[in-house]
């Protein structure tokens, strides 16, 4: 890499800026206790439910310490539970409640908005190539982190 470059300022950035609008958005379909680290836990347990925390960090890419004061605060909403495994007494194992069952639908509602404005004016072959070069960046960063 010969100069520098600005691609991590403008991740940061967009970062920042899309967690604002989602976070308003997330508001005005009734969902404003959700924020969006905290949704990020819930739509990874939607795809599967009932994970261990070790696998739910992975997915989510959010530290130990940030993941559990996060599940805390979730747990406490009645959005998901802790329970121990019938395989492994070792383990806990996150699940999502039925109160947090009957927002996901919503909160697809709003991904969906989210995504509709994030990629607006991208075509599929743009959309494709695009999020191929930031799978492989965070591939490069877990690598890193795991060194």
């Amino acid at each position: 890499m010969k100069k520098l470059t600005e691609g991590g300022f403008l991740i940061t950035k967009i970062h920042h800026l899309t967690g604002r609008i989602f976070f308003r958005m997330l508001k005005d379909h009734g969902l404003g206790e959700i924020n969006p680290g905290q949704g990020r836990i819930l739509f990874a347990l939607w795809k599967e439910d009932g994970i261990p925390i070790q696998e739910l960090a992975r997915r989510t890419q959010l530290g130990k310490s940030t993941l559990t004061s996060m599940l805390d605060r979730l747990e406490q909403a009645g959005l998901l539970r802790r329970v121990p495994s019938k395989k492994d007494r070792r383990k806990i194992l996150i699940e999502v409640t039925e109160r947090q069952r009957e927002m996901e639908r919503s909160y697809e509602a709003v991904s969906l908005e989210m995504a509709k404005l994030f990629y607006q004016g991208f075509s599929e072959a743009e959309i494709d190539e695009f999020e191929d070069y930031l799978k492989r960046i965070l591939d490069n960063l877990i690598k890193s982190e795991n060194e």
